[in-house]
């Protein structure tokens, strides 16, 4: 009996850089970004229109340290309480179908649970603090802003960035970001940092040229992150479309 050495079908070094070369691959499979992000771009689109059919103008006595105008305070109030919850747990439900038909089809796993659990989490979280905050009515102007028992100033910087972030920061762009450490995308994390940055860096009213008092004053607030929202989509699409091509 003698031995025989086993022919090598390559070195370790080719071995390991066949296994990344797969790995690359199976990960540009999974991926589906622009399919959640068109969802939340019309979704975010969709809330200028709730916005401007529940536009209302009320006039408020003024609060206690306000200077005596005569004439009360301005309260606005716009949007509806069951529109973002609504619709994002529908947009999380829609993208989870997406992803594992998108599996079954192309016969790869799908990692997108952490990206769907995080957003139905922060949508709950976040639908929790919006009902406690309105438990007794809507707050007047000038009011502290009650943040799950915290009275916090209305006039403070960290307040106001804690309403916003309370918001499509957090139901949207934190869920964003999750998904771009599962899809190992920087592009999608640069588009969720833009996004973040629009929403979060506080802007003076009226700077797009529409008084505050205008029906379509959340035009700004929601077409900005919308827009941003769609053309990421587009962007991904049309490069999961050119990788389709470049295969066949």
């Amino acid at each position: 009996m003698t031995d025989a050495s086993v022919p090598s079908s390559g070195t370790p070094h080719e071995v390991l850089a066949g296994l990344g070369e797969l790995n690359r691959k199976v990960r540009t499979a999974q991926r589906g970004a622009w399919f959640p992000l068109l969802l939340l771009g019309a979704l975010t689109l969709g809330g200028i229109l709730v916005s401007r059919l529940t536009f209302k103008v009320e006039t408020v006595p003024c609060p206690a340290n306000a200077p005596a105008t005569g004439g009360g305070c301005t309260l606005i109030t716009q949007g509806s309480p069951v529109y973002w919850p609504l619709g994002l747990a529908l947009a999380y439900t829609a993208t989870a179908f997406f992803y594992i038909r998108r599996s079954r089809n192309r016969g790869v796993g799908t990692p997108v649970r952490p990206y769907i659990l995080t957003g139905i989490a922060l949508v709950g979280l976040v639908t929790a603090i919006e009902i406690w905050s309105i438990r007794q009515g809507m707050p007047r102007p000038g009011a502290p802003v009650d943040l799950l028992g915290l009275r916090l100033d209305p006039t403070s910087g960290v307040t106001k960035f804690l309403v916003r972030l309370t918001g499509s920061p957090a139901t949207v762009g934190l869920p964003l970001l999750v998904l771009s450490w599962v899809e190992r995308s920087r592009t999608l994390l640069l588009l969720t940092v833009v996004y973040l940055a629009v929403l979060l860096v506080p802007l003076t009213d009226g700077w797009a040229g529409i008084p505050f008092t205008s029906h379509w004053s959340a035009l700004p607030h929601f077409g900005v992150p919308g827009v941003l929202l769609l053309l990421g989509a587009l962007g991904f699409g049309l490069a999961e479309l050119l990788r389709r091509r470049d295969v066949s």
